[in-house]
């Protein structure tokens, strides 16, 4: 199983881009009946942008509410910037990688999973 941790915003372009890109990969994966599921975490401001941006994701999101746990996966991570999409083994709970963006463009169909 590969966790992805998605921090994002609607207000943001290259997040916006990237979106149909993961999106893309996350149904290709699944429909190959690999073990893959994605976290929003939001860094809208508001939860109406949330709450808009969520509707073109087919993943789960944490809470817009859960700002204190956004603000430490955000801290766990080192995410400076988004779009970021941190890849865990689900399994062992280890880090595949924090550059799951250059991971997704690089494979877009998920050819590789679980990379």
């Amino acid at each position: 199983m590969v966790v992805g941790i998605y921090f994002s915003a609607h207000w943001c372009p290259p997040c916006r881009m990237f979106t149909p890109a993961l999106a893309e990969a996350y149904r290709s994966i699944r429909s190959a009946n690999k073990k893959f599921e994605i976290v929003f975490v939001s860094s809208d401001h508001n939860e109406a942008g949330f709450d808009e941006y969520l509707r073109s994701m087919p993943w789960l999101a944490l809470p817009f509410a859960e700002r204190s746990i956004k603000n430490k996966l955000s801290g766990m991570f080192g995410v400076s910037g988004i779009p970021c999409l941190v890849l865990l083994d689900g399994a062992r709970g280890s880090l595949i990688t924090r550059d799951g963006r250059q991971v997704i463009m690089q494979d877009r169909f998920g050819t590789n999973f679980p990379w």
